[in-house]
Formats: C-alpha cells, structure tokens, sequence
C-alpha cells in the first residue's frame, strides 16, 4: 500500500467515541483513537461513567453522562447479562438490557456532545444511538466496524447466525426468514429508537455515514454487493507489536484457548480444551479471562499455562493453532499470526464468524455445547497437521499485514472530515 503522511491538518478537531461499553469495542477504537490524537484531533469517548473502566489510553478522554434514577449499576446489570446471553430466557433479557444502554445514550449524550464541543463522531456499528445523535445535533460521523459488517443483504444472512453463505433464491428465501425473526427480538431497541426519532423530528431516512472503516479483512468477510460508499476494510486496530512472551518450551505445539472476557467463566469448557490438547502432545495455553480462581486453574488437565489475561498477539505468535470462542478481536489476531483455529462459538456474532471461518477453510466450528475431549481433539488434529487449514489462515495474516491497521484507518478518518461543515 502507499506511504500515508505523518500528519495532515483537519477542519474539525474533537471527535466523540460512541460504543458499546465493552473491552471488545473500546480497545481497538481506543487504538484508533490514538491515531486520530496524532493527527490533531482531540478524542473522547461518551458512555456512562462507570465505562470510564475500560478507558485506558491516557491519549484518549472519557465525558460520562449525567447520572439519571435507575442508571446506577446499570453497566455491571449489562454485563451480566451479556455473560448469559443465549436461549430463550438470557436472549430477551441481554436485547432488553442492551435497550437500556441505547436508552441512556439517546437520553444523556447530545447534551454531553454540546457541553465537550465534540463537532464529529466516530459511532461503532454496534450501537445504533450514534448515528441518530449525530443526525439530530447535525455533526459528521464516521461509522468503525468493530465486528463483522452488520449491514443487511438479500443476500446475507442475518449477522447473529452462523448460517453458510447461499447466494441463490433458496438462501435469499432463507435469509428473509431470519432477518424476520431478528426484527422481532430486536423490538426492544428498535422501539427506543423510534421514539428518539418521534422526540427530535427525525423520519428513518437521512444521516448516512462519511465513511465506513472496518477491522475486519476483505478475504474473512461473505462476498457483498451492496456496501455503502465510502467502505474501507481494513486489517486489526492494534498497537505496535511488543516483545515476544517467554514461554517454556519442552517440545510440545502450543495452542491458544480463550473465550474472551464475558464467556470466560466455564470450568468446565476449559477443562475439555486442556483435556484435548494433551490428547495430541500439545500444551494449552488458556486464558481465562478471570472466569477461573486459583484452584479452578490448578484443577485443569494436561499441565495448560494458566492466566487470566496473557499478551495474546505476543502469545498467538508462539502457537500452533487457537480455540476460540470466535469473539472478533481474537480471531483476527489469530489470524494475524496465520494460525489455524478450532471454533466454539457461543452467543452475539460468533456463530457468523465462525462460519466465515469454516467457508474460507480457516478453522473446524463445534458446538461448545456438550463438546467432548475426543471431539475437540480430533478437530484440533485437522487443523494442525492438515496444510490447507494454516495456509488459508496465512492468507488472511498477508492480507491484515497489508491492510493499514488504525493507521490507514484513521487517516481516512482524517480525510473524510477534513472539510466536514
């Protein structure tokens, strides 16, 4: 790709940050962030003030919004749920709190916009508020694609499925089904949406993006038709690579497990992928996301290298291959390292990506459910020792090591809002 200029001057200068209040939402964008910061801009992120947690680089700001009755623990109350958030039961109650959180961004932020001086907005597709804040108080915004594209065609499946991509009439017949039971359980928000847009005058239409910049590669995504102008996909939002992790090395693969933050307490899923990493003379490396105590850790099969949180790129690049839950960072940075992956996925996107695994032949999907050591031993066998599996993992690692990273991201940013009114 070309050199991108070390600076270029912009008309706006402060550039508010809406997402979900999530570790996998704020750390890329807070990379992305600080790109923007070195470039001139001034960066805050909007969000409850107990999202000030998850704010870490010193580069970027956080405003909170003003407290309201009732928005006391409502970020713990989210998280929660999100931690359960499958059947029927742990499905509404994560939509409905996931309302709540779109709720308050709709109801506290414009006034905190105004009060910061923030004149464009960085809104993360996952959360549908900024868009219609920025529409209403009449600022640019750029939409950054933490996830998978959520953009809807006929053509692709809804993206909380992991259905395969079907291009003909049977897989658009297909799809209409589902994006109509996903319009359904999506009520909750969608009622909070409109009744904003009843509030501030606003009809459906109008307020499209700038431009869309994506952490996700081209290769890892279904084929499209339809992206909106201005789509950028990228590669990971990440800081420079640091030093590698030492590791102890007795002659054994590695292999990388992890189900992120919010799925991470499960015992018992951790015990099955140590379990079945000793089955083929590998040593798990898990990462538990504080999901363990210390004598969940000691009770772990097959002598794994245990903790809470490791340097996962640094680690990943010492790996054989990774078990995950398919939540998007880590994926990609499995990627990164071209390592082939056995995918678990458990609730939100996972299934989709794991699919966009599978089609690119990238990784074997199990079910978590019930999930056996033999099972996932014999998939972790495939994809270690079958060539094709690593090297379409290598495919997409030479399309992220291309693609830009926040850098070009934010340059595009940058560009896009230069003469931004």
């Amino acid at each position: 790709m070309p050199a991108l200029p070390d600076r270029v001057t912009t008309a706006a200068r402060h550039i508010a940050i809406i997402t979900a209040p999530l570790p996998g939402h704020l750390n890329p964008l807070q990379v992305l962030g600080a790109e923007l910061v070195a470039l001139g801009w001034r960066v805050t992120v909007v969000h409850l003030a107990d999202a000030a947690r998850f704010v870490s680089d010193p580069a970027i700001g956080h405003a909170p919004l003003p407290e309201r009755a009732g928005s006391a623990g409502l970020l713990d109350d989210y998280l929660a749920k999100l931690a359960h958030a499958t059947g029927p039961i742990g499905l509404p109650r994560m939509i409905r709190a996931t309302a709540a959180m779109t709720q308050a961004l709709l109801h506290g932020a414009p006034d905190v916009l105004r009060r910061i001086g923030a004149d464009a907005m960085i809104a993360d597709a996952v959360e549908p508020a900024g868009p219609l804040i920025a529409r209403h108080l009449g600022i640019p915004h750029v939409a950054a694609v933490t996830g998978l594209p959520l953009m809807r065609e006929a053509s692709i499946p809804p993206p909380f499925l992991g259905w395969r991509y079907r291009p003909g009439a049977w897989g658009r017949f297909r799809n209409r089904g589902g994006y109509a039971v996903s319009d359904a359980l999506m009520r909750p928000i969608t009622r909070v949406l409109d009744a904003a847009r009843a509030d501030w005058g606003l009809d459906r239409n109008g307020g499209s993006a700038r431009l869309h910049v994506a952490q996700c590669p081209r290769g890892l995504d279904y084929p499209r038709a339809a992206l909106p102008p201005g789509f950028l996909y990228g590669s990971p939002w990440r800081h420079a690579p640091g030093p590698d992790v030492d590791l102890p090395d007795d002659g054994r693969p590695l292999v990388f497990c992890s189900l992120g933050t919010l799925q991470g307490s499960r015992p018992a899923l951790f015990a099955t992928m140590a379990a079945a990493c000793a089955a083929i003379g590998a040593r798990a490396v898990i990462a538990h996301g504080g999901g363990l105590d210390p004598a969940g850790e000691a009770m772990l099969p097959g002598d794994p290298l245990v903790r809470a949180f490791w340097p996962q790129e640094a680690v990943m690049r010492r790996c054989a291959a990774a078990v995950l839950h398919c939540g998007f960072n880590s994926v990609l940075d499995a990627l990164a390292a071209g390592l082939p992956i056995v995918a678990l996925p458990i609730a939100f996107e996972q299934p989709a990506t794991a699919a966009r695994l599978a089609r690119i032949g990238a990784a074997r999907v199990l079910s978590p459910h019930g999930l056996t050591v033999r099972a996932l031993a014999e998939a972790l066998g495939d994809v270690v020792e079958i060539p094709a599996c690593r090297a379409a993992a290598q495919g997409i690692a030479r399309e992220i090591a291309a693609g830009g990273g926040a850098r070009r991201a934010a340059i595009t940013i940058n560009a896009a809002l230069a003469n931004a009114p």
